[in-house]
């Protein structure tokens, strides 16, 4: 009988071991599932931001180089030659500043035409570095004449 007591003893001691054991493999790699499936998302959101912060540098860029040639444009004066008339696609042409290479496109417009001479233009420069049309740039301004109109 006492053999019997001790059997039964250690089936329920290795029974208690066994509810004891830890994580089974199985667990173990669902866990790890679910904890890449995160790590992923976090990647995906970095990625994400690294190509916003590219492209918003980008632009930075692009603006600098835009708002220069406006000034240009704009402090030359109304009769220059650099503020003809462009064709309606506008003067294609690519600058470097700063190392990198930028495409910009110059449209320049006449309009309200007094006594065969405009006495309005309107300046339209779309910049974006070589490469990258994400980042395009857009700026306009309006020059009017000095001289006086008819009415006057």
């Amino acid at each position: 009988m006492r053999k019997l007591m001790l059997d039964q003893d250690d089936h329920s001691e290795t029974h208690e071991n066994q509810k004891c054991a830890g994580f089974t493999i199985l667990e173990t790699a669902i866990a790890m599932l679910i904890m890449f499936v995160a790590v992923l998302a976090s990647v995906s959101v970095f990625v994400y931001a690294i190509q916003n912060n590219s492209n918003a540098n980008d632009r930075e860029l692009s603006m600098a180089v835009a708002q220069r040639q406006m000034e240009q444009l704009r402090s030359v004066s109304f009769t220059d030659a650099s503020l003809n008339a462009t064709s309606p696609s506008g003067l294609h042409s690519s600058l470097e500043r700063a190392g990198r290479s930028y495409m910009m496109v110059t449209n320049i417009e006449n309009t309200n035409i007094v006594n065969g001479l405009p006495t309005v233009k309107t300046i339209t420069l779309q910049v974006a570095p070589a490469g990258n049309t994400v980042s395009t740039v857009i700026l306009r301004a309006v020059r009017v004449s000095e001289q006086l109109g008819p009415n006057r």
